[in-house]
């Protein structure tokens, strides 16, 4: 079963099931690329049309980023539920003799770092349709601006969701410099998204 190919209803209700996965790295993934989805709108909605043809080279390079971003987070709603159920075969693995446990730990080592990778890239991603957001603010159609704030509240939510799921995953790495480098890495991306976030505000 391909996630992105449910339609939303059954894709909402294998969510709500008690099956263990997609869950909320996948939901972090589709919030995501639904805020890619919005920031391509409004760059739709303002470029070839001569009021805001200043801003015709802006929109149309969004455009082809926003569009590029879409593209892997919908992609990866569905390897972050592969890389699930990677963590979960290798600890079905054999562990009767010393040299099948020392493969197995190996091999669930090995899924645990897809696991992060995965909701990771996603993070990365999520940061990146902020920015394209943050572009066009006061650079678009100004009848999409709400529309350009919730695709920058997608994204965020996207990559907060995604940052969760990197950080509940990094106990079990045994690799501490590894872990050290992931935390830093999500750390930097949640501070940057925080500020960029900040033209969004409503004024006071």
């Amino acid at each position: 079963m391909n996630l992105i190919d449910l339609t939303v209803k059954d894709f909402s209700a294998v969510l709500a099931s008690d099956a263990p996965a997609p869950g909320g790295g996948s939901t972090a993934a589709l919030s995501g690329a639904l805020g890619a989805a919005l920031v391509s709108m409004v760059a739709n909605l303002t470029k070839g049309r001569e009021k805001y043809a200043e801003y015709e080279k802006l929109a149309r390079d969004v455009l082809l980023k926003s569009e590029e971003l879409r593209a892997r987070l919908l992609e990866a709603v569905q390897k972050d539920t592969n890389a699930f159920d990677a963590v979960m075969a290798a600890f079905a693995l054999p562990k009767d003799t010393d040299e099948a446990k020392a493969a197995r730990n190996a091999a669930i080592q090995a899924a645990y770092k897809e696991a992060i990778a995965s909701p990771a890239a996603t993070a990365e991603y999520c940061l990146e349709v902020v920015r394209l957001a943050v572009s066009l603010a006061g650079k678009s159609n100004p009848n999409a601006a709400s529309d350009l704030t919730v695709g920058a509240a997608q994204a965020h939510a996207g990559l907060k969701g995604a940052a969760a799921n990197v950080r509940i995953n990094l106990p079990s790495i045994k690799d501490a410099a590894y872990v050290v480098e992931k935390k830093d890495l999500i750390a930097r991306l949640e501070a940057e998204a925080l500020k960029l976030l900040v033209i969004f505000e409503p004024p006071e």
